[in-house]
């Protein structure tokens, strides 16, 4: 799912300290770690528990005097996570991406048991094209896993924390939403009716849609992928002007396919959707995304439809899941470089509008959502 960035080429066969000019590739980390673990074993089964199933940077950078092949290896994981961040252009949003990480739960008690690891890393490109799942036993052999069929014996995995680098790639994303919106000159030089309207009277109180709960049929992910990283993007029309409004949600409690999530999370504030309707996009984040090129694609593809459309309150709300259509249509496969997946839409969600066992357009999501007012607070 992650592919590192190269600036040289790691030796794999022999140990040798990164510098800040070597390419670091995720098989030279797993058999680095491979000849390391030995020594960072107490440390990672310290960190790693049911609680917290992966061990940071941070984490494994607590040893005191380590031992000559666990510096060759953090040296070599520094390098990769500088890389991995620069990647993605987020360096004001992180400072790590890189961690180990326990495969699959199921797989704690053994380890912890004593039962030795394997190490192991994503394969680089496009999961439909995988065929097996590389990984090394602490002798440096190699093993040959099954790419769906989670493996009986403990793996450990060397990878980036999906779950941050989608919050740190969202931050980048609505950071790039309001620059461009905010260079860009408006399409109209007076305020809509709509806007119009709206400013004569000041709100007493938040009007938003919430998400109850959620499920999802297939969260499209390989064992060794962990956890299903999901956002939102929830699209429709700026009620000040003629021009999208894009908002981009993390969902960081939907992990798993097949479970059903009382999320209770706002999803849209209707203050920043015209005609009180707007649709939701879900997206599973699979890899090296750039962030900021998807969200200048998402605002381009929402302004050129919206742009074809002379009178938009003709229309009104019927012209939202066109546009969002359009967005889904123009998102490139080389901003992911393993694809991320669009797993379903939920077209024309309504203000003051309650949906129970409500199917996106897709029928791979179900979810309920209601209104929900808050009063505004001095």
């Amino acid at each position: 799912m992650n592919k590192l960035t190269a600036l040289l080429v790691f030796c794999l066969m022999t140990p040798a300290l990164a510098t800040a000019q070597d390419d670091v590739s995720k098989r030279a980390l797993a058999q680095e770690l491979s000849r390391a673990f030995p020594q960072l074993e107490n440390n990672l089964k310290s960190t790693i528990n049911q609680y917290q199933m992966s061990a940071s940077l941070s984490d494994l950078s607590t040893q005191t005097k380590p031992q000559p092949q666990v510096r060759t290896f953090m040296a070599a994981m520094t390098t990769a996570n500088k890389s991995e961040i620069q990647a993605r252009g987020l360096e004001k949003y992180t400072d790590e991406l890189l961690e180990l990480r326990l495969a699959d739960p199921s797989m704690l008690a053994r380890w912890q048991a004593g039962q030795s690891p394997l190490f192991a890393f994503e394969p680089e490109g496009a999961e439909s094209e995988w065929q097996y799942i590389e990984a090394y036993d602490i002798d440096g052999n190699l093993h040959y896993l099954d790419v769906y069929d989670i493996p009986e014996r403990p793996v450990l995995v060397v990878d980036t924390n999906n779950r941050e680098e989608l919050k740190a790639g969202l931050a980048l994303m609505r950071d790039e939403f309001k620059a461009l919106q905010s260079s860009e000159p408006s399409q109209q030089t007076k305020p809509a009716p709509y806007a119009m309207l709206r400013s004569a009277v000041e709100p007493t109180e938040i009007n938003t849609t919430i998400l109850k709960k959620i499920q999802l049929k297939d969260d499209h992910e390989p064992w060794i992928s962990g956890k299903a990283e999901i956002y939102a993007i929830v699209s429709g029309v700026s009620p000040e002007r003629d021009e999208p409004t894009i908002d981009v949600i993390e969902m960081p409690y939907l992990d798993y396919a097949e479970q059903s999530y009382p999320a209770n999370q706002i999803m849209v504030f209707w203050d920043r959707y015209r005609w009180g309707a707007a649709d939701i996009i879900l997206m599973e984040q699979d890899d090296k995304t750039d962030y900021k090129q998807l969200a200048q694609t998402i605002l381009k593809a929402a302004s050129d439809f919206l742009a074809t459309i002379p009178d938009k309150e003709a229309q009104a709300y019927l012209i939202i899941p066109q546009m969002t259509s359009a967005i889904i249509a123009l998102l490139p496969d080389d901003l992911f470089v393993n694809d991320d997946d669009f797993v379903d839409v939920f077209y024309t969600i309504m203000k003051d509008t309650e949906y129970t066992d409500h199917s996106g357009a897709g029928n791979n999501a179900t979810a309920d959502f209601a209104p929900l007012i808050i009063p505004k607070t001095e």
